[in-house]
């Protein structure tokens, strides 16, 4: 498995990525898709030898204080052979010397919580009110009309 970053995008590929864990409400504009990845600050790909995308992972950060994951995709059917935990190890590294290191997952209550929750758990995540921390954001739209 090749870990690397990327700067450019093919959209036949990145939708095939989305939608193989059931992102579909990004792909309807997969233009938008692609304009996100490049304006993140960092996108790290974990391919095959033949060059077949299995995952990615994007970041936001300011690269001193703060670095938020916003993406960690691997595609279903290489889930469970180590593609996500390699790409997050990479961002940790990356990403070590940032006060923090964060990122937002479906709650444990959603079908794929628990999973998320035990994998990030496994890599050393802990969540925010652990910390004495709270997060907030506004109310997220109804994905259908993304």
């Amino acid at each position: 498995m090749i870990i690397a970053q990327e700067t450019s995008f093919d959209e036949t590929e990145v939708r095939e990525l989305y939608d193989s864990v059931g992102w579909h409400p990004w792909t309807r504009d997969i233009a938008r898709v692609r304009r996100s990845l490049a304006g993140s600050h960092l996108v790290v790909t974990a391919r095959d030898e033949s060059g077949r995308l299995l995952g990615l992972a994007r970041t936001v950060s300011d690269d001193e204080i703060v670095c938020y994951v916003q993406e960690l995709l691997v595609n279903a059917r290489y889930h469970g052979k180590g593609v996500g935990r390699r790409l997050l190890e990479h961002l940790k590294d990356r990403y070590a010397h940032c006060r923090y290191f964060v990122l937002t997952t479906d709650h444990e209550s959603t079908p794929e919580g628990p999973a998320n929750h035990a994998f990030y758990r496994r890599l050393g995540l802990i969540e925010h009110h652990e910390q004495g921390l709270s997060a907030f954001g506004l109310r997220v739209r109804d994905p259908k009309s993304l």
